[in-house]
């Protein structure tokens, strides 16, 4: 009876053992500081309603996704009437910058996917940084039919990737409170972070409490001539619809950012 019993719990030990990893990479990330699917989707949507006059750019729609501090994603969404409103590529797009702007971000220190185009050209001490591709476990996960949904088979899984150009911001909840990160795709890419900076004060996570750019935030430098930042931080002006360059300048006065108590 004891051999039994013995061997039983030794199986059941096996079993646990064998179902633990399993158990713990099914459960749901922790989205619990960040926008649930129907107010990240609300705020995309009407940040995009602006238009083209307001964000600059094409006047596109716009796909959203953000990410928790371990770079999980936990919503996907687009802003216009269906996921083919859309450019399609753009939903991998926003999900590495999410990516980036989390993982290149510190609680006391943030720097948007632009502020890297600079030290990621060759030559620069960046060079190589935006060779890393998402995980392809995340990124080509399906169905289709799911894209944008609460449901979309790209939340609970991290996606990685590194993209160096406008339209990932990290999000502050709180003086040195960073929670994670937001990107946004489907437009230019200066409009991409126009919109971007605008969801993240609509969903009053832009307590930045320093950067790179003047007024010490992590808005775009457009500092690059002749191929150099003066910076290190420049990024390229965008061409192509609507000039974005002024509305940019603008959004530390217009939509403030700063450490909230």
């Amino acid at each position: 009876m004891k051999l039994i019993c013995l061997s039983f719990c030794v199986l059941a030990a096996a079993i646990v053992a064998t179902l633990l990893p399993v158990l713990c990479m099914a459960q749901a990330p922790d989205c619990s500081k960040l926008p649930d699917h129907t107010k990240l989707k609300d705020a995309l949507s009407a940040v995009v309603k602006e238009g083209q006059k307001s964000n600059g750019g094409l006047g596109n729609q716009e796909w959203g996704v953000v990410v928790n501090r371990d770079g999980i994603v936990c919503s996907v969404v687009f802003s216009g009437p269906t996921r083919g409103s859309e450019w399609p590529g753009s939903r991998l797009i926003a999900a590495s910058k999410a990516n980036t702007a989390n993982a290149f971000s510190l609680p006391n220190f943030a720097l948007s996917t632009g502020n890297l185009f600079a030290g990621a050209q060759p030559g620069a001490s960046l060079y190589g940084i935006a060779s890393s591709p998402p995980n392809p476990e995340a990124a080509f996960a399906g169905p289709p039919t799911k894209f944008g949904d609460v449901d979309d088979p790209m939340v609970g899984k991290a996606i990685g990737g590194v993209i160096v150009f406008g339209g990932g911001l990290p999000l502050y909840a709180s003086k040195g409170n960073l929670v994670g990160a937001v990107g946004v795709s489907g437009d230019t890419a200066c409009t991409d972070h126009v919109i971007a900076w605008k969801l993240r004060h609509k969903l009053e996570l832009d307590a930045v409490p320093m950067g790179v750019a003047p007024g010490q935030n992590d808005n775009l430098i457009f500092d690059i001539q002749d191929a150099k930042s003066e910076s290190g931080f420049g990024h390229p002006q965008c061409k192509g619809g609507f000039p974005s360059e002024n509305i940019i300048k603008d959004l530390p006065k217009t939509y403030p950012p700063g450490p909230k108590h």
